[in-house]
Formats: structure tokens, C-alpha cells, sequence
């Protein structure tokens, strides 16, 4: 809110995985469609979860 800006690392997100059943940063944002999905950065639920335990390892 205000002109904060904040900006999520694609190397650090899970979309949740592994931590709860749904992503929780577009329930919890107070602007309506702020987050999007980046096309670029598209993960299997594989892949999420492969992450998750490597930041969790780290």
C-alpha cells in the first residue's frame, strides 16, 4: 500500500508448496490482481517442490 513496492524473488517462491495447500501472497495482498504469474517463470508442482527442499536444506 502507499508507495511501497515489493517484488517476489521467483528463486525463493514455492508458490507455497510445501509450506501450505495455496499460495497465500494473493489472499493476503490488499490490491486486488497486483500479483500475476510470470510466464517466465512457470513450475511443475515437481519443480516447486524440489525447491522447497533446497531452500529448506540451505
Amino acid at each position: 500500500m502507499g508507495f511501497d513496492t515489493y517484488q517476489i524473488d521467483p528463486n525463493k517462491c514455492t508458490e507455497c508448496v510445501g509450506f501450505y495447500d495455496h499460495s497465500t501472497c494473493q489472499r493476503v495482498c490488499p490490491i486486488d490482481n497486483a500479483i500475476i504469474i510470470d510466464p517466465e517463470h512457470i513450475e511443475t508442482k515437481e519443480e516447486l517442490i524440489a525447491k522447497f527442499e533446497q531452500l529448506k536444506n540451505s
